[in-house]
């Protein structure tokens, strides 16, 4: 291994662009070590995707990297967020680890929310995808083998048939214009089933379509309530 490669730990969304983002990242001058997801402590679920703990293990298992996982209630304010987050930080870094990735791509506000809380912690950001244009995104993910399937979707952008579509360009002739095609928006969530990366594709099957309403934090400043459709994936054997 090249030792002048850094370090990097990688927040790991269970999706498409974190998979991509990892592959950028393995082919630039860094070394990804571990993978960190924050998880639904009440439905153990991947946050904001619902993908079931199971399969988020499967994945890193098959990544053969460590699986980092931040536990969080179901509504998390702001401030538990910030909180759980840097005391694992803390923990990487006295490992060693100075340098987080995310696979964001153009929201600004977030991108300078997560630099702030990482300087707290004497973090440095790393953003491969920033500013990608998200129609040749899609295309490098089909490209690049990656092979992910749409698992939420924001009813005020898609409708539940949209879940189970795999992402390519097959699906970017189907959205409508007002939908990104990365859903970098929240527009839609993916889950990554199979890539070049993996030791095996992790087996599926498709199992209820659920539909959950969220409302904001207590603290959040902005005022949204909005409903989700979720495709429930099943280990498969």
């Amino acid at each position: 291994m090249n030792n002048n490669l850094i370090p990097v730990v990688l927040n790991w969304s269970s999706g498409k662009d974190a998979a991509l983002a990892y592959k950028l990242l393995q082919q630039d001058r860094y070394n990804v070590t571990q993978l960190l997801t924050t998880v639904n402590d009440e439905y153990d679920r991947v946050v904001m995707h619902g993908v079931r703990e199971d399969l988020l293990d499967a994945q890193a298992e098959r990544m053969g990297l460590p699986l980092i996982k931040v536990k969080l209630p179901a509504a998390p304010t702001d401030d538990a967020y910030r909180q759980a987050m840097q005391s694992t930080l803390t923990g990487l870094k006295e490992a060693g680890i100075h340098t987080a990735a995310f696979g964001d791509i153009f929201l600004e506000d977030l991108k300078i929310y997560r630099e702030q809380q990482l300087a707290q912690v004497g973090f440095d950001a790393v953003f491969p995808l920033w500013e990608k244009d998200t129609r040749a995104l899609v295309a490098m993910v089909e490209d690049a083998g990656i092979e992910a399937v749409i698992v939420c979707v924001n009813e005020k952008f898609l409708g539940k048939d949209f879940l189970g579509r795999k992402i390519g360009r097959d699906l970017l002739r189907d959205l409508p214009e007002n939908v990104d095609p990365c859903g970098e928006n929240g527009e839609f969530h993916t889950f990554v089933y199979n890539a070049p990366f993996f030791s095996s594709a992790v087996p599926v099957a498709e199992g209820e379509v659920v539909y959950k309403a969220y409302t904001q934090a207590e603290d959040d400043k902005d005022k949204w309530n909005t409903g989700f459709y979720f495709l429930d994936l099943l280990p498969a054997t």
